[in-house]
């Protein structure tokens, strides 16, 4: 006969030895919205994208979309305005969202006609930074 003991396991004990989750580390708006609108800069000063065969802006894409999600959490934790003040803003990094959803660049297709996702990702994250020019937060 084999008996084996597993340390810690003991359905007798009330001792709640589970961490606490650690907080999320809050997120400066200011330095949020400075780093998203660099990030549209860079793009266009690298030239942009402009090879119109699908998966050739993949990596630009997700450069612009990493920003806009730390945009979001800066957005989502600023007291200093409503929710309702956010909405336009939310809903070009939502756009942005769906167009990463896809989970590839799909190219030009008739400079941004129907059926590609660079508009989606793209031209949102430009529409956003100019609503964030156009809607300061003091």
């Amino acid at each position: 006969m084999t008996v084996t003991a597993v340390s810690g396991c003991s359905s007798l004990s009330n001792e709640d030895t589970t961490k606490p989750a650690a907080k999320a580390k809050a997120v400066d708006l200011g330095d949020a919205t400075i780093t998203f609108q660099a990030a549209v800069t860079n793009f266009d000063e690298g030239g942009g994208c402009l090879e119109e065969a699908p998966g050739t802006c993949w990596e630009q894409m997700q450069a612009l979309m990493e920003p806009a999600r730390t945009l979001r959490k800066a957005m989502n934790s600023e007291k200093s305005v409503g929710a309702d003040f956010w909405t336009d803003a939310y809903a070009l990094i939502n756009k942005m969202e769906d167009g990463i959803e896809v989970g590839e660049d799909q190219g030009w297709k008739d400079q941004g006609a129907v059926g590609t996702n660079r508009s989606d990702v793209l031209g949102s994250a430009h529409d956003l930074s100019d609503w964030l020019d156009e809607n300061p937060i003091q």
